[in-house]
Formats: C-alpha cells, sequence, structure tokens
C-alpha cells in the first residue's frame, strides 16, 4: 500500500504558484473589499461623531532651589530638595488631591451649565447664561442632581428635576426662592434668551472637581534627568483644562513655599520656648544680685574674682548652648524614630558640630514620607510600591539615626571638656572670700543667663528673616493656554484605521471562505489530489435546467461553448482504447446530485452526431431519471430483461436523434446489485456490442452502493464525473483507489459544470512532465475571454450594473 501512495505521488504533476492568479482571486471579489472598507469608514464616521471630544492642555515648570539674599544672613539649616526621588516626590505633590482641591477653590466652580444637543450634552463653562444666587446651601448636603431650565416668559420658567427617581416640572417665578431637597436659591431673568432652548445647570461641592482633574493630569520630565517638568490636563472642555492646570501649578507653588517655611516656624516655636525659661532666670538673677548688694553693701568684686567669674560665665554659656543642641537633636531623633513628617533640625548652635550630610538625610526623609502618604491613597499598605519606599525609608532612617548619634557624641564630649574646664575655675572661686564668692555665684548666674538669652534672641531673629526670606522651589515657565483642537478621538488615525481593516477584512473574508471551502471546483485541484486524467471540463449549461434535461437533447445551441466542451470530452475518448471497434462506457460519481446522468446524456447525443451507433443504457436500477429525459414510461426496463420478464429487443428504445438509442432502467427490483451481478447482464453487454459502435451505461454512485462494479470491471472506459461547486475534495481520491484495487488503467475524470470562479480557484499552475504527460490529454475550460472570440454564439455576458440581471 505503502508503495502505491508513492507511485500515486510521484505520478503527480508538478504544480507552481501562480501569483497572477493570486491576485485575480483577490480582485475577483473587489465588491467584498470594497463593502467592507465603505463599513469600516462609515463606522468610523460615526463613532468620530458620536464619541466626546477631549481637549489637551499644557503647561512647563522648572523646579529649582531659589535662594534670597536675606537668607545668606543666617546659616540656619535650611532644607534641602535636592535628591533621586526630587522628581517623584513633586510629581506626588502635583497630583496629590490636597493640592487639587485648593486649586478647584480658585475656579468658578459652584454652578455648572450644560446645554442639550442630539448627540450629546456639552459643557458651557467659563459661561454663565443664568443667574443663580444661593439661598440655602449646605456644601455637605445639597441637590446634586442635573436641574432642566426652560424660559416661559419675562415672569416665569419651569423646572424639570427629579425627586425620589421620579421627574417633576415645575412653574416657578424669577427672583423668588426656589427649594428643591436641601437647597434653596433663586433664579434672575436673563435678558433675552430663546424660549425653545434648555439649558441643564447643578450644583457643585469643590470635591466634585477633584478626580475630574486628577484623572486627566499628566506629569512628566522634559528630558531624562532634567528639572523641567511638562504638565498635561486633558478633559472635554478646553477652558475649563486651561483654567484647571493653571490653578494647579499656582497652588503648588502656594503650597511648596508654606513647606519649606514650616522648618523655620518650628525653629522659631523652639526658641520661643526656651527664651520663655530663661526670661524669668535673668530677671529673677537681676533682683537677686540687686538684693545682695543692698544687704552686704557689696559694690565690686576684685580684679581677680571679676576675671574669674568671666571665664566661668563663658564656660558655662558655651555649656548651655551646646546642651540646647542635644535638646534639638533628642527632638529630632524622636520624630525619625515615629515617622513624623515635615522633619527640620532646629537650629545650628555654631559648634560646627553637625554632620554636613544630616541635613540632606532628614530631607530626603520628610520627601519619602509625603511621597508615601500620597502612595497610600492609591495602593495599600502591602502592595509593591509601598514596600519599595518603605525599604528607602529604613535605610535613611537608619543613616540619619546613626549619624545624629555621631552628632549627639561629639557634642557631650565637647561637654564634658567644658565641664573639666570649668571645674578648675570653680576651685579658684572657691578661695575667694564668702561675701566675694556669693557675689560672683549670682553674677554668674545672671550672665550666662542673659548670653543664652541674648543667643536666642539673635538666632529667633535669624529664623524670622529667613522665613520671610523663603521663596517656592519651582518656577512657571509656561502657563496653561486653551487649545480647541482635540487630541481625542484622532480623527485622521480612525478613519486611517478604518481603511486598513476594512481592507484586511475584505481580504480576510476571501481568504477565509477559500480556506473554509470543502468543495472542488476546477481541474488543477484535481490534478493536485489525484493521478487519474482529466478527459474534459464540460461548461455549465448556459440556460436553466428542466427536471428531467429533456432541453439537451436537442443540442438547441450547438454553437455554444458548452457544447464544445461537451465535443472536446467525445474527441478525447477516441484516444482511449482505440483499438476496440465497441467500446463499453461506464459513467459515475461519488454521491447523487454531480451530473453523471448529465453527462451520458451528452455525451451520448455528441457521439451520435458523428455517425456512431450508440446505446444509451440506465444502468441505476434504484433511482434512474432516463426514461423522463426521453419522455418515455418506465414500465419496462434494463430490470425486466436481467430478470428474464422480457427479451433484449423489447427493452431497446429509439430516440428522436438519429443512431441514438436507450434502454430504461424499468421497476425498482428488490435485487439491484445482484441482478447487475448476473450473466444475464454479461450476455446483453455481448449482443450490444454486435450492434453498437459505443454502449453508454449510466451507473448508480460508487460512494453510496456497490452496483456499478460489475460494470465497472467489465466497461473499457471508467468515466468518474466530479462536478464543479459540488463534489467534495474526498470524491477526487475515488477513481485511484478503484483504479488501485480492482487494477483498471482505463479510469478518466470528468469536470462537469464548470463556471470560472476565481474566489475557488487553486492559485497553482499545473506543469506537466515526465510520466504524466504520457497520460495527458488536451482538452480546455474555456474560461477566460473566449466569448468575445466571435466562435460561439453565447449571450453577452450581463455588466454588473445592468439591474435588469437581477430581477430576471
Amino acid at each position: 500500500m505503502m508503495e502505491e501512495t508513492e507511485n500515486l505521488q510521484k505520478k503527480l504533476p508538478n504544480q507552481e504558484v501562480d501569483y497572477f492568479k493570486i491576485g485575480k482571486i483577490l480582485i475577483s471579489r473587489w465588491y467584498w473589499v470594497a463593502g467592507s472598507l465603505a463599513v469600516f469608514v462609515l463606522w468610523s464616521y460615526i463613532y468620530v461623531w458620536y464619541t466626546p471630544k477631549t481637549f489637551a492642555t499644557g503647561g512647563i515648570m522648572k523646579l529649582e532651589e531659589k535662594k534670597s539674599e536675606i537668607a545668606d544672613l543666617s546659616n540656619v539649616l535650611a532644607t534641602s530638595d535636592r535628591g533621586p526621588s526630587r522628581i517623584q516626590s513633586e510629581t506626588s505633590v502635583l497630583q496629590s488631591p490636597a493640592v487639587i482641591l485648593n486649586a478647584v477653590k480658585d475656579l468658578n466652580y459652584p454652578i455648572s451649565f450644560f446645554v442639550e444637543g442630539r448627540v450629546r450634552t456639552s459643557e458651557l463653562y467659563p459661561q454663565k447664561p443664568l443667574d443663580i444666587e444661593k439661598v440655602d446651601f449646605d456644601s455637605l448636603n445639597f441637590y446634586r442632581d442635573i436641574i432642566s431650565y426652560k424660559s416661559l416668559n419675562q415672569n416665569n420658567f419651569s423646572l424639570t428635576y427629579k425627586i425620589a427617581g421620579k421627574e417633576t416640572v415645575k412653574n416657578c417665578s424669577y427672583n423668588k426662592p426656589i427649594t428643591l431637597g436641601p437647597t434653596t436659591f433663586m433664579i434672575s431673568y436673563p435678558g433675552d434668551i430663546n424660549k425653545s432652548s434648555v439649558i441643564l445647570f447643578k450644583f457643585n461641592a469643590p470635591e466634585d472637581f477633584v478626580w475630574r482633574i486628577r484623572g486627566g493630569l499628566r506629569v512628566a520630565e522634559t528630558a531624562k534627568n532634567s528639572n523641567v517638568l511638562a504638565i498635561q490636563v486633558t478633559d472635554a472642555n478646553p477652558q475649563f483644562a486651561a483654567d484647571a492646570l493653571n490653578a494647579v501649578m499656582n497652588e503648588y507653588l502656594i503650597y511648596d513655599r508654606n513647606r519649606k517655611t514650616q522648618s523655620a516656624t518650628q525653629m522659631i516655636d523652639f526658641i520661643d520656648s526656651q527664651l520663655k525659661y530663661l526670661s524669668n532666670e535673668v530677671k529673677g538673677s537681676e533682683k537677686s544680685i540687686e538684693t545682695f548688694r543692698q544687704k552686704n553693701k557689696l559694690m565690686e568684686v576684685s580684679a581677680a574674682a571679676d576675671a574669674a567669674l568671666t571665664k566661668a560665665k563663658d564656660l558655662e554659656a558655651q555649656q548651655s548652648i551646646l546642651n540646647l543642641q542635644l535638646i534639638a537633636i533628642n527632638d529630632v531623633k524622636n520624630k525619625i524614630s515615629k515617622e513624623k513628617n515635615n522633619l527640620n533640625l532646629n537650629f545650628d548652635a555654631g559648634s560646627g558640630q553637625v554632620d554636613p550630610n544630616l541635613p540632606i538625610l532628614v530631607t530626603r526623609l520628610d520627601n519619602l514620607l509625603n511621597e508615601r502618604t500620597e502612595l497610600l491613597k492609591t495602593y495599600t499598605y502591602n502592595s509593591q510600591p509601598i514596600q519599595t519606599i518603605n525599604k528607602n525609608i529604613l535605610e535613611i532612617k537608619s543613616s540619619a539615626l546613626t549619624s545624629l548619634t555621631n552628632t549627639y557624641n561629639t557634642v557631650k564630649r565637647n561637654m564634658d571638656f567644658l565641664s573639666s574646664q570649668l571645674a578648675v575655675v570653680n576651685k579658684q572661686i572657691s578661695m575667694f572670700p564668702g561675701a566675694e564668692r556669693d557675689m560672683i555665684s549670682l553674677r554668674r548666674d545672671f550672665e550666662i543667663s542673659e548670653k543664652v538669652y541674648s543667643f536666642l534672641s539673635e538666632k529667633k531673629l535669624e529664623a524670622q528673616i529667613t522665613r520671610s526670606g523663603i521663596l517656592p522651589g519651582a518656577t512657571i515657565i509656561e502657563r496653561a493656554q486653551p487649545n480647541f483642537s482635540p487630541v481625542s478621538p484622532d480623527e485622521h488615525d480612525i478613519h486611517r484605521t478604518a481603511i486598513v481593516f476594512g481592507l484586511a477584512a475584505g481580504l480576510g473574508l476571501i481568504i477565509l471562505i477559500r480556506v473554509l471551502n470543502p468543495y472542488i471546483y476546477d481541474k488543477e485541484t484535481i490534478e493536485s489530489l489525484t493521478a487519474i486524467p482529466i478527459i474534459g471540463v464540460i461548461r455549465k449549461f448556459p440556460e436553466a435546467l428542466d427536471e428531467d434535461n429533456s432541453q439537451v437533447l436537442a443540442i438547441s445551441k450547438p454553437k455554444s461553448i458548452f457544447a464544445e466542451s461537451v465535443r472536446s470530452v467525445r474527441t478525447n475518448l477516441s484516444f482511449i482504447a482505440s483499438e476496440k471497434k465497441s467500446k463499453i462506457i461506464c459513467i459515475t460519481s461519488e454521491v447523487a446530485g454531480e451530473g453523471k446522468s448529465f453527462v451520458a446524456v451528452n455525451l451520448s447525443s455528441t457521439l451520435s452526431l458523428i455517425d456512431k451507433k450508440v446505446v444509451l443504457i440506465a444502468g441505476d436500477l434504484r433511482r434512474s431519471k432516463l426514461h423522463r429525459t426521453f419522455g418515455v414510461p418506465n414500465d419496462t426496463g434494463l430490470s425486466s430483461y436481467l430478470a428474464h420478464q422480457t427479451a433484449l429487443e423489447d427493452i431497446i428504445s429509439h430516440s428522436e436523434q438519429e443512431n441514438l438509442d436507450f434502454i430504461v432502467s424499468g421497476p425498482v427490483p428488490p435485487n439491484p446489485s445482484e441482478l447487475l451481478h448476473s450473466e444475464r447482464m454479461k450476455e446483453m453487454i455481448t449482443a450490444l456490442h454486435l450492434k453498437y459502435d459505443i454502449i453508454m451505461i449510466d451507473t448508480a454512485p460508487i460512494g453510496l452502493v456497490s452496483d456499478s462494479i460489475p460494470l465497472i470491471r467489465m466497461s473499457d472506459i471508467n468515466i468518474f464525473v466530479i462536478r464543479s461547486g459540488k463534489s467534495k475534495y474526498y470524491s477526487a481520491t475515488i477513481p485511484q483507489r478503484i483504479a488501485q484495487e480492482y487494477h483498471l488503467d482505463n479510469t478518466v475524470i470528468v469536470l462537469n459544470a464548470f463556471a470560472e470562479d476565481l474566489l475557488h480557484s487553486r492559485y497553482y499552475t499545473t506543469r506537466f512532465t515526465g510520466d504524466y504527460s504520457n497520460r495527458y490529454y488536451y482538452y480546455s475550460d474555456y474560461s477566460g475571454n473566449y466569448e468575445s472570440s466571435g466562435y460561439y454564439i453565447d449571450d453577452e455576458k450581463k455588466k454588473w450594473w445592468n439591474m435588469k440581471r437581477w430581477f430576471k
């Protein structure tokens, strides 16, 4: 079996891709492509028409650290925003609800007005066609649905609104209170207004616009590692988009300045708390000195005591200042441990002991904490962005706490050193007389407190000067302007996409129909499936066939392409079994309806025209229609003869056409297959051999019953009929299987009812070479522009624009 398959494959002709034919296939259904293209283009216009337009406006901001000349007078530890997460932090601030909410309050937001169109409702911002005054309005509880206004006359108007889901129409008067639920308002007469127009309006709260603005707000760097931000807002109203973006940028500058002044404010508060305590100390010490002098009548101390006092005063003043710095360091450590926002070092004591990297670490930690606060409004605590920022916070916290601990230890060592020096001075003071020693002690406390008080007052003044000189860390380079050209939908892009999809859908439909097609349409498909030769292609009959095919016998159009295609098959039949004077031709097919009887009748009639004595036998004893074609009864026929009920001469009928006789099938017998296998069938064929040149047998479909097997085995030529558009691919393999099973070399194929249809034609061209060329029979399928050659009388093809064709 494998060897037979290999032999079959070797005998198959070579087929090459015909690219020109592929083009013709695609063009054959150009109206599918045109229709698909029209549908998609129409859809694109409808989509553009009904889709709300979106407008975009943009502004540019530059992030920078602005310093005033006044700030140079202070050595306060100002915060710095430099750091790797600066852009991300400021982007989060710009998009934060707090900034956007404050920006909304700068807009004209309380009442929105709309106009209702045929397609969609459009917002009228910034126009206000009606003057509406709020009488009783609770910002947390107010009427939120849309209200429809229509003017009636100069005194009255109607409002349409919903209460509990039910639409209500109410006639109202101008300048009189109107109550809708918890809201009361008045409408002033708008003057000359189109009475047929309907204006819609609704009351708003600032929060109603936060997500509208935030949803269309986009922030990005203009270039990588750049401190210039491009900010964009998209919205259905171009003027609102521009106003909202400008308000957001302005509010960001205010927010940023307030954030930077907070450090100086905290410093001032810290100094005030210390000054309040020291003020009482200075006043108490001053009063104690005056009282001591009056009591002991001591005016001045000795020069030695005064020198010791001065030295002790300086040492203790330095100790007090260092102690304040330790308090500030502990305060920052406590805030870092608790992860509080707005961290800062309260002030620099002037000792130079603070780690220079510490302010940068504190600022970066503060930025990360603010960024995490904003992200938590969008993400859960266990989400990946929050986990990443938590890791960064932990690393910076560790570094900052380590730096603070080192600074604390350094300051503590300095204090210990000052304490050792102060112990020497205290020893000297202890050797002075009692009254002088007590006076020194009193002056010592007073002057120390006075010096620390003076130092803190100076630092407070510096902090106040610094706070007044702080500027925002960003500059608006370019303000937003309304852009009235929509960015969405992009009409040109949508139309281009529709054209591409329209062409793709049309061509895809052609390819899909071809892929799903299970039927044979042309000879190239048959040649690709079997090595059995094709002896001809019979064109589709030019007219509608009646049920009995009676008009075929008349050969009413002998110069038609159909008639010529039948003659082509007749010619090739003469070359098969040419050594035999009388030929038995058996015609079969896979299933009923493929036109084997039609082919048998036409071949028999055309063979009779060349002086061949032809007898056509209805070999399908089950459901033959041959008697209908010739218009004779089916009472007596082949089945009667095979059942020994009549003689051969009694079943042979003569047609109106010369040289053409026929034998009808007769009544349907109970055992048709056995009758056809009988010796009497062979005797009949032998007898007909002596009388006729051609014995044409129309058999039963071989794919349905086995009746035709004995007739096929005794035939000189076996014609297997494949009908274009009716027979499936499997049917083309049957002739090869029969030939191999019964060792036949006289099997040929006829393609019936062929009508050129490029859509289903095979895009390969057959090249006959090798052994197959010896079994090739010349024929034409008469496709192409043969009608215009002048050799045929077929009706001129109707043009597609001739509408009568569709109503014929």
